[in-house]
């Protein structure tokens, strides 16, 4: 169903009404990493070109709601918009009942989920969210899988509601990867747990050539094919599960290729001695942290081989060099495939800044909580949304 976007509207002297995400790692106060912050510069700067009265809105952290904590401003986050911008951008306090801009065309209201009503989407707030603007602008994926008032709530009370560059590239790379995708495909999804990505799991064990996993989720399939995983990270009680996933996948001619060697130490740490144990080696006593030399070969060729590449997750514990040679590895064979490929997650994410790659990425997904849910194909409350209302105006229009 088709959604309204921003570049088909008139924006010029707008109150344009703009929620990005731009929920950024902070630490004493300092921007770890401006990825999201970046990503939303485009939108940004075409709105203004447009000619438009802009207030942006975001979230950041998770906040009591009717919180008063400092550590929760979006102050940081104005003064490197500014910057890169090269303009000036008040923080708006107090905005919910109303504010005047001044001779200011672009302003950032402070952290949304400060006020009461913004997580549970009380029709109270989204109405006044909506009585800010003439045109609301929802730019921030990531929040797409969340029905609150500042995501969800806005686009039934706004006069206009469409959708905006960002969103709309996210979208797109996503269906495309999703329902057109080039063959061979693969996915390589890495993690802690089988249990928070069993749905993304079954759902690319169905669509992709091949699903590479790592991390903990590999320790579980190594479980599930009679190997000790020592005291490795792993869910006993998923190992049905396991084998359920490369069955299933190997009787529609797929592959969830299992690690032959891995990477071990008996603690993660910098001065941990690491040593490198096929799977049949690995003693009680010990934890995996990596994919082994063999196994990064192998993975290597598969990716290599590729035509639509998906990336969710590290491999190993690449926070520590001796446990990222498997994660490095993937990371740049994915840089010099030829092939389209798209990354989310926030550790991907980590991990792209890290090899320093983003530049060699075709798509780079902001999305976390929705970029899982759109792929395990789950709907997205905020796109509904979106589609609904475009599909209101039109009946009026």
């Amino acid at each position: 169903m088709a959604i309204i976007e921003m570049s088909d509207l008139k924006l010029k002297n707008k109150r344009v009404l703009l929620r990005e995400d731009l929920n950024v790692p902070l630490k004493n106060g300092e921007i770890t990493s401006d990825l999201r912050i970046r990503a939303a510069i485009p939108t940004i700067k075409q709105a203004l070109q447009a000619g438009a009265k802009i207030m942006i809105m975001s979230h950041l952290g998770r906040p009591d709601e009717g919180s008063s904590d400092l550590q929760f401003s979006l102050a940081p986050i104005a003064a490197h918009l500014s910057k890169l911008l090269k303009k000036e951008v008040p923080l708006i306090q107090n905005w919910v009942n109303g504010f005047e801009m001044g001779s200011h065309n672009l302003v950032l209201l402070e952290n949304v989920r400060l006020i009461p009503g913004e997580k549970d989407n009380k029709p109270d707030l989204a109405k006044k969210i909506a009585s800010l603007c003439d045109i609301f602008v929802m730019d921030a994926f990531a929040t797409a899988h969340r029905a609150e008032a500042s995501t969800c709530g806005v686009i039934e009370y706004a006069p206009i509601a469409c959708a905006g560059p960002l969103l709309l590239g996210e979208l797109k790379a996503l269906r495309n990867i999703m329902h057109t995708p080039k063959r061979p495909m693969v996915a390589i999804v890495g993690g802690s747990k089988v249990s928070t990505k069993l749905g993304l799991l079954d759902a690319l064990s169905q669509k992709v050539d091949t699903l590479i996993i790592g991390g903990g989720i590999a320790n579980t399939f190594i479980a599930a094919e009679g190997y000790t995983v020592g005291r490795s990270l792993y869910e006993p009680d998923l190992i049905d599960e396991a084998e359920r996933l490369s069955l299933n996948a190997k009787q529609r001619g797929a592959e969830i290729p299992i690690p032959t060697d891995v990477i071990v130490a008996d603690k993660l740490s910098e001065d941990a001695e690491s040593s490198a144990r096929l799977v049949s080696q690995v003693d009680d006593n010990e934890k995996i942290y990596d994919l082994g030399p063999d196994t990064i070969k192998k993975y290597v060729s598969i990716i290599k081989k590729a035509k639509t590449i998906l990336w969710n997750g590290p491999v190993g514990a690449f926070e520590i060099e001796q446990f990222g040679e498997g994660t490095e590895a993937i990371a740049q064979t994915i840089a010099e495939s030829k092939g389209f490929s798209v990354a989310g997650g926030g550790d991907t994410l980590a991990a792209i800044e890290k090899y320093r790659i983003a530049d060699k990425i075709d798509y780079i997904s902001t999305g976390g909580g929705a970029f899982l849910s759109y792929l395990e194909g789950k709907p997205l409350p905020t796109i509904s949304a979106l589609e609904k209302h475009a599909l209101q105006h039109e009946k009026v229009t």
